[in-house]
């Protein structure tokens, strides 16, 4: 009954056009990653083995398992998280909620997002000066968990501060209007709504946290160290400077060893991803909007 115009197969042929060109973009973004993954599962896959995942380095770190360091690494990474997802989303939460907007506030912002963007190395030498030294944490997971944890703060607080602002303004104005506080509002309506927000800066900070080297190098991680740590006062071997010891310090390792020890540490990154995205995807499930 109706026939397409020129004009409309033109816009049809422009759409498939530009839909095309960002499938394309799409899948150069997504290509390294596959090609990075399938090296690490070709090179290090013979290496995986219940003995590599629960034995000690042998033989000067050429033989052997990587049971410390995978064990020293979750610590590092689940303390770190203790010590900055609670102040992250607390300062988050007095910038979006409470604080006004004027020149402090904005001279906050502007510090958080230059927190952002300083060099890991200068993190460790923070970490070295406040933690290992002026508290006398001495070289621990603990001094290197909080070295990781400021240098994460900065990607919690601003998505949990963007996943609080995307909460409708007309759901506080609602239980306002019912006498809430501002603080009954924030804990029942405003937190519950944007737990799938905070989620993403908890993951992002885990994946960046688990692959750091150069802040737990001069903090608490060890160069080796055949047994467990015990508590946060203890030190430990980690998975990413394990990597840079065995690929720049130890000669005659054999070629598979580097890619398997790489191969475990995304894989465990991954893993926590996964586990934090299904439970993202299940809060998403329950907005009231």
């Amino acid at each position: 009954m109706f026939e397409a115009t020129e004009l409309n197969l033109q816009n049809q042929r422009r759409e498939r056009l530009f839909r095309t060109l960002f499938l394309a973009m799409t899948l150069l973004l997504i290509l390294p990653v596959v090609v990075i993954l399938a090296m690490l599962v070709y090179k290090g896959g013979p290496m995986i083995s219940m003995d590599f995942l629960l034995t000690e380095p042998t033989n000067g770190m050429t033989a052997g398992g990587i049971l410390p360091a995978f064990v020293g690494t979750i610590w590092l990474v689940v303390v770190a998280l203790i010590a900055s997802v609670p102040i992250g989303i607390a300062a988050a939460l007095y910038l979006s909620e409470y604080a006004p907007d004027n020149w402090l506030t904005r001279a906050i912002n502007l510090a958080v997002i230059n927190l952002a963007g300083v060099p890991s190395i200068v993190h460790a030498l923070f970490g070295v000066g406040a933690f290992v030294i002026f508290f006398r944490f001495g070289t621990s997971i603990l001094a290197a968990s909080l070295t990781l944890a400021v240098m994460a703060l900065p990607v919690v607080i601003v998505s949990t501060r963007e996943a609080l602002q995307a909460v409708p303004q007309a759901f506080r104005e609602a239980c306002w209007s019912m006498g809430a506080t501002r603080w009954q509002t924030i804990r029942k309506v405003v937190l519950p709504n944007s737990l799938s927000g905070i989620l993403t800066g908890v993951i992002l900070e885990v994946s960046r946290t688990a692959g750091e080297t150069a802040p737990i190098m001069f903090t608490g991680a060890a160069f080796f160290l055949p047994f467990l740590p015990e508590t946060v006062w203890d030190q430990t071997m980690a998975l990413s400077l394990h990597l840079f010891v065995i690929s720049t310090q130890v000669p005659e390792v054999p070629e598979a060893l580097p890619y398997g020890v790489a191969l475990v540490l995304i894989s465990l990154v991954l893993s926590m991803n996964a586990v934090s995205i299904a439970f993202r995807v299940y809060l998403r499930g329950k907005k009231k909007w």
